[in-house]
């Protein structure tokens, strides 16, 4: 291991944080732009290391696969996110407009940052992402769960089945909304169908007979 790896060895979710930051940022854009426009089991860290003028040596040191690569760039950038959502959230107490926010703020933020929604959805596998820890974003799902919870217990939202089912359902509609966002060339606005497609979401999570099933 050489001298620049050694100094800068630390725990996986905090790899990236510990490059100096110029280095840090060509990195992020060189993961992802290779792996948002190529097939997974065709990128590779020397695309990366060409990409971002950084030494193979180097990335491989620090990370030790492609895998581990990638999944670190994408847990800085879903950090980032979570950030943004725990803003967001702050002071507002309508549970739906809380469910609201987080469904319009994961639409903005893909369409944002493209690259980022095209390796999550679209060009790595499914089982491969699930494989690692990065995944899970305890954080990011915590903020979703307590909130449906909360409807649960409230009698807003459908007590009949777990809330991870709910929030797999609310997931679900934001990754083929940008799926086909992508699809469809890019035409519209993502976030700009938020309002739409969140309404449909709510009457399908909330109890029938729930009187802001029917609130605008």
């Amino acid at each position: 291991m050489n001298r620049e790896a050694a100094n800068n060895k630390v725990p996986d979710g905090a790899r990236l944080p510990s490059l100096r930051p110029e280095v840090r940022q060509r990195l992020e854009d060189a993961v992802l732009e290779i792996f948002s426009e190529s097939d997974f089991h065709q990128a590779n860290i020397r695309d990366v290391a060409k990409k971002a003028a950084i030494s193979f040596s180097t990335i491989y040191n620090h990370y030790g696969s492609k895998e581990r690569l990638l999944f670190s760039v994408v847990d800085v950038w879903l950090g980032r996110l979570t950030d943004r959502i725990s803003d967001h959230l702050h002071g507002i107490e309508d549970l739906k407009e809380k469910v609201r926010k987080v469904f319009w703020l994961q639409l903005d933020y893909y369409e944002r940052h493209p690259r980022l929604g095209r390796i999550l959805f679209m060009t790595v596998p499914m089982k491969t992402w699930m494989a690692d820890e990065t995944f899970q974003q305890r954080k990011m799902i915590n903020l979703f769960l307590e909130a449906l919870k909360d409807g649960q217990r409230r009698g807003i939202l459908n007590p009949h089945v777990r809330a991870g089912i709910l929030l797999d359902f609310i997931l679900g509609i934001v990754q083929r909304s940008f799926f086909m966002w992508i699809s469809r060339g890019q035409q519209e606005s993502l976030a700009g169908q938020s309002n739409m497609l969140f309404e449909m979401v709510w009457r399908a999570i909330t109890l029938t007979d729930s009187p802001l099933n029917h609130s605008g």
